[in-house]
């Protein structure tokens, strides 16, 4: 019988051929886990909250490839005519704490920093894209921006049983040195991405297929680095991750890699020690 790693080569050669229908290359891929004991290449994979269309696959897909990930959290509108974080997503939520994830805050509001506002103390001018305030731009002290991410933080502990890594992603990665400090100041480290991680789920698939974002990320991605998803794009016709997650897992198993959360990133094992 052929090795694990050759069966996950096999099934992403034939994938990447169109020649296999979907599921059945899966459960021969699905032998390829994560080492138990080292992970000598290591890689990141996270995602953000969207409209949440996607979360059940992704869900399905972790399981089956026995993959731990880290998720970033925001109330963000969702195709169940609620946000992500609402009742409705609270067991979806729980059951990801269950299987060993790891959370952070993206934001209650998908708060986006557009810039810095001169004075002391600090202040930033804010837009969110969800709650109350979506669509507003207006000015945040340091001290409501902090309470924004906590917001985030504080539901998900709640909803999960499981307390959040003292990490937090801006949305759209928009940031300054001012931003990073005040979030720093009140408990919470940036993760950003890697550039190779940036897997494209976000991007017009008019312009970047599945096919194009999957070899450019099977062909780029390093041990280290940071990648980033989403649970669901609504701008996106041809949606990424039905096409691309399995095969990406897949795909950097046969290369030898393995999965981690940010718990065990060695730019974060500090600060999360020291923020217990």
């Amino acid at each position: 019988m052929a090795s694990a790693p050759k069966r996950a080569a096999t099934a992403l050669a034939l994938l990447l051929a169109g020649s296999v229908v979907p599921g059945a290359w899966a459960a021969g891929a699905a032998g390829v886990s994560q080492g138990a004991a080292t992970c000598e290449k290591p890689v990141y994979l996270t995602f953000d909250t969207g409209h949440m269309g996607v979360a059940p696959l992704v869900a399905d897909v972790l399981k089956r490839q026995n993959v731990r990930v880290t998720f970033f959290a925001a109330a963000e509108r969702t195709q169940t005519d609620g946000d992500s974080l609402d009742d409705h997503w609270a067991p979806w939520w729980k059951a990801r704490a269950a299987e060993g994830n790891e959370f952070g805050s993206h934001t209650y509001d998908h708060a986006y920093w557009r810039a810095d506002v001169k004075g002391t103390p600090p202040s930033f001018r804010i837009k969110p894209s969800a709650g109350p305030q979506d669509g507003k731009e207006s000015t945040w002290s340091a001290a409501e921006y902090c309470a924004n991410i906590r917001k985030s933080s504080d539901r998900l502990a709640a909803i999960t049983g499981k307390k959040p890594l003292p990490l937090y992603r801006a949305p759209g990665g928009k940031t300054s040195p001012a931003l990073l400090a005040a979030a720093e100041g009140c408990g919470y480290k940036y993760a950003g991405w890697s550039p190779a991680g940036f897997l494209g789920d976000e991007l017009p698939s008019e312009k970047f297929s599945n096919a194009k974002l999957l070899t450019q990320a099977l062909g780029s991605i390093r041990p280290g680095d940071i990648l980033l998803a989403h649970l669901g794009i609504w701008s996106r016709k041809d949606p990424w991750a039905p096409a691309n997650l399995e095969p990406l897992i897949v795909g950097l198993k046969a290369k030898g890699f393995c999965f981690e959360t940010l718990r065990q990133h060695p730019d974060f094992r500090a600060w999360i020690a020291s923020h217990p």
